[in-house]
C-alpha cells in the first residue's frame, strides 16, 4: 500500500462533499471507481448542534448502502469516528448556527475518509467550513 493513497482518498471525499449537483456527484463516483476508490455523498442541513448525531448516522447509513464498509462494528465505528472528527473541526464556527452542505465519504483498501463541506448561515451572512477525518480499517 502506498502512503499517497490516503491523500488520494481524502481528495476524493473532499471533492464529493463539494460537488454542486447529483449529476456531478455521480460522475465523480464513476471516475473514482475506475481508480479503485468507492465513494458516496449525502446532503445535510439544519441547526448544527441538533444535527451532530444525524450527520454521523447518515454518513454510516450511506457508507453501508454503497458498500464502502461491511455492516460490522469496525466499519460502522470507522465511519462514525471519521465523521465525528470532521464535525469537531467545524464546530468552533458552526456552534449555535444553521448549516447546510454535503458529507463526502471515500474508501480505498484500508483508507476511509469522511469530508464535510458546510455553509454556515446567520441571517444573510454566510461562512464556509470544511472538516475531514481519516480512519484505517
Amino acid at each position: 500500500m502506498n502512503q499517497i493513497d490516503s491523500v488520494v482518498v481524502a481528495r476524493a471525499a473532499l471533492q464529493l462533499s463539494m460537488s454542486h449537483s447529483r449529476e456531478a456527484e455521480r460522475k465523480l463516483k464513476e471516475n473514482y471507481l475506475l481508480l479503485g476508490i468507492k465513494s458516496t455523498a449525502v446532503d445535510y442541513g439544519g441547526e448544527f448542534l441538533a444535527s451532530l448525531q444525524k450527520v454521523i448516522e447518515r454518513a454510516v447509513v450511506a457508507a453501508k448502502r454503497e458498500h464502502l464498509i461491511e455492516q460490522t462494528i469496525l466499519g460502522e465505528g470507522a465511519v462514525a469516528g471519521a465523521a465525528r472528527e470532521a464535525l469537531s473541526q467545524v464546530m468552533p464556527k458552526a456552534l449555535g448556527l444553521n448549516v447546510g452542505g454535503k458529507v463526502g465519504i471515500a474508501r480505498k483498501d484500508e483508507h476511509l475518509v469522511v469530508a464535510i463541506f458546510f455553509a454556515i448561515g446567520l441571517l444573510h451572512l454566510n461562512e464556509v467550513c470544511i472538516g475531514m477525518g481519516h480512519r484505517v480499517i
